[in-house]
């Protein structure tokens, strides 16, 4: 069944006007146009949209979301990275409006917080550049490199961190799992990671996150940090990741 962009704008919820805009930026081309000028989705298109609606959701810019969508391999797996994403910043803002509605409630008894729970769901600057300071003073004496040279963005640290939290906790448990590094499901987990890490400002490719967990293998402070969450998570994180950079590369023929 066909749709006109009207009745495919009833039905999403996106303008008329953004949907034009979509197809002028080759983001959602309809499967048809007719002589006449009047375009026609289908179901194809239909899911298409929902994609790009998720990803909206997560505030991808729409030059990021053609990127990630041309490079799709699987719309399975980007769905699947998607709803990590999407379950993740509920699961943050679940803490906040948790520590909102607790304020709430003690103005509206008269009575005053406990002081521990002032900042559920919330991390200060302070916190941050405590949390940090043995691997920024390690990095900075071994690589002369500062992860806190400018004001850290406490909010983007908070779900970037959680994010790396949520993938390392996936693939220790695939681990602990007996899930072969090359599974889809592990394929989906870094996935998700990846798509996460670009959406926030990182570039990041299958092949620098495969020349990252090398890294990892050589660095002592590194290796020692992810063995220690699971012994051989180090090693089945750079397998992991470089059987997923070789799909990459197969399918561009390289």
């Amino acid at each position: 069944m066909k749709h006109t962009v009207k009745e495919l704008s009833e039905l999403s919820g996106v303008t008329i006007k953004t949907l034009h805009h979509y197809h002028k930026i080759g983001l959602l081309l309809p499967a048809e146009i007719s002589e006449a000028g009047y375009r026609y989705y289908g179901r194809r298109e239909l899911e298409r949209l929902q994609r790009i609606l998720f990803y909206k959701e997560l505030d991808f810019p729409l030059e990021r979301i053609r990127t990630l969508m041309e490079g799709e391999q699987d719309p399975r797996e980007a769905l699947g990275g998607q709803k990590r994403l999407l379950q993740e910043r509920r699961k943050r803002l679940d803490a906040v409006i948790g520590t909102l509605t607790k304020t709430l409630e003690s103005m509206e008894k008269g009575e005053a917080m406990q002081v521990s729970e002032l900042f559920e769901g919330l991390k200060s600057e302070a916190e941050w550049r405590e949390a940090l300071d043995e691997q920024r003073a390690y990095l900075k004496d071994n690589y002369g490199v500062d992860i806190l040279e400018a004001e850290p963005d406490v909010a983007e640290m908070n779900e970037q961190a959680r994010e790396a939290m949520l993938f390392l906790n996936g693939m220790a448990d695939a681990l602990r799992g007996g899930v072969m590094h090359t599974d889809l499901r592990v394929r989906e987990l870094i996935e998700g990671h990846l798509a996460f890490l670009n959406a926030h400002g990182h570039a990041a490719t299958p092949e620098s996150f495969a020349a990252q967990t090398r890294f990892f293998l050589q660095d002592a402070f590194h290796l020692r940090m992810l063995e220690e969450q699971r012994t051989g998570l180090a090693y089945y994180l750079q397998a992991a990741a470089a059987a997923y950079e070789r799909i990459g590369l197969d399918a561009n023929g390289i």
